[in-house]
């Protein structure tokens, strides 16, 4: 765990406000979502579930939370209001986890004690936004938890059993455990490869977010059969967790009606997104494009960009540069102003404002440019990312290298194993 990050016993933050950033209130924490694991391993926290002021409970992802204290929850301000659904592999913390009658494990790993629940802590990783549960506080005897008598004491998640995974079976549980950590590209390529019937029971077991990384990394015919399986408000939560340029082109390979539905059904900002982009031609700049690039006004300094860059749920690609322009700031923007690259960044002082270095001299892509010259200028500039700008002079998006490979690579590059065949590199 990070040093000096706070730890919080959930039961501090049972009905506490959740307030999006700029101070109204969006509702109040009713429970707690984990996701638990094969053995003693600390179950990841996936989020909280919000009452919101229509008393509809929603879910809101940690990734979505910015901050959590004893007495509020600061959210980004993007709530699907959409009601909540527990999952299979999901556990209420506040509902299923406290109160229960669990075991402690000596150190040689017997079961002994029979315990009681009372408080579950939670604690953020590292240098990531991930949350995971990280003590539990018992009491000893066989009262239950309005007893005031037996010892209490508070202990790692790995020293009581009766939470966890069982470590047999082949069930939908045990295989998300098994891939959970696997990268995006890797859990796609295991999904690939499983029967449509375990295909369809992890992918509806997968958080949105997870779920929404892997889709985009999977072949189209394997992306349209597990977004045909998901009911139709899930299937719409999911294509507002991909990026929109991967939403769209899952979108495009989907009849008109299906289209028009699952958009209908999605948040309105992100389906204008993906509506723009379906507007475009599959291989052009505007089709690859994606429309969240960093965008600043000129009057922002080289510390607000570094602040920008250092977001975790950037791809190298998009992180590599910032967009300077007029407002408004999301695409379309007001007026591009030019670009300014990562490295120039390191070379100014922090307070250095944005519009005295950017690169106005690059020329931007139009949204109609063929993939062909898209891939001349990145590779003739030395670019990972570009801007694509309308006749207007509005920024539109960014083509990132990565859209630009997967449709240059053959349809079936995602089947290729990643590794040398035997014998390659070692001089046989």
């Amino acid at each position: 765990m990070a040093a000096g990050a706070p730890r919080i016993f959930v039961s501090h933050l049972a009905g506490v406000p959740v307030f999006d950033p700029v101070g109204d209130q969006v509702g109040r924490v009713s429970d707690l979502v984990a996701m638990l694991r094969v053995g003693r391993r600390p179950p990841r926290l996936l989020g909280m579930v919000v009452e919101v002021l229509s008393r509809r409970r929603v879910f809101v992802p940690m990734t979505r939370i910015t901050g959590v204290e004893s007495g509020q929850v600061i959210t980004t301000g993007v709530v699907n209001m959409r009601r909540f659904e527990q999952r299979p592999t999901e556990r209420l913390v506040l509902g299923e986890l406290l109160d229960r009658r669990v075991r402690l494990v000596g150190n040689d790993g017997r079961e002994g004690e029979e315990v009681t629940v009372l408080d579950i802590a939670i604690q953020q990783l590292p240098a990531r936004r991930d949350w995971e549960i990280d003590k539990v506080f018992v009491r000893k005897g066989k009262g239950g938890v309005l007893s005031r008598r037996g010892e209490t004491l508070t202990v790692e998640w790995s020293a009581v059993t009766g939470f966890s995974l069982e470590e047999h079976g082949q069930g939908a549980e045990n295989l998300l455990a098994t891939f959970e950590k696997l990268r995006p590209a890797d859990l796609a390529n295991a999904l690939h490869h499983l029967s449509p019937k375990r295909r369809a029971e992890v992918a509806a077991a997968l958080d949105d977010d997870r779920l929404a990384d892997v889709l985009e990394e999977l072949p189209e015919d394997d992306q349209i059969e597990i977004l045909g399986k998901l009911k139709e408000e899930r299937a719409a939560d999911v294509l507002e967790a991909m990026d929109p340029d991967d939403a769209a082109d899952l979108l495009s390979e989907l009849p008109e009606e299906d289209q028009e539905r699952l958009l209908t059904l999605m948040q309105p900002d992100d389906a204008a997104d993906v509506r723009r982009l379906l507007a475009y031609e599959e291989r052009t700049a505007g089709g690859l494009m994606t429309t969240e690039p960093i965008v600043l006004r000129p009057d922002a300094t080289v510390a607000d960009a570094l602040a920008r860059v250092r977001q975790q749920d950037l791809s190298p690609a998009l992180a590599a540069q910032v967009y300077v322009c007029r407002p408004p700031d999301e695409t379309p923007t007001g007026k591009y102003l030019g670009t300014v690259h990562f490295q120039r960044l390191l070379r100014d002082p922090p307070f250095t404002l944005v519009s005295s270095i950017v690169d106005s001299d690059l020329p931007p892509l139009g949204p109609d440019t063929p993939l062909p010259a898209v891939t001349s200028y990145l590779a003739a500039y030395n670019m990972v990312a570009a801007p694509v700008v309308d006749e207007s002079g509005s920024l539109l998006g960014a083509v990132t290298v990565d859209d630009v490979l997967d449709h240059l690579l053959p349809d079936d590059w995602r089947e290729t194993e990643f590794h040398e065949e035997e014998g390659a590199g070692h001089g046989r």
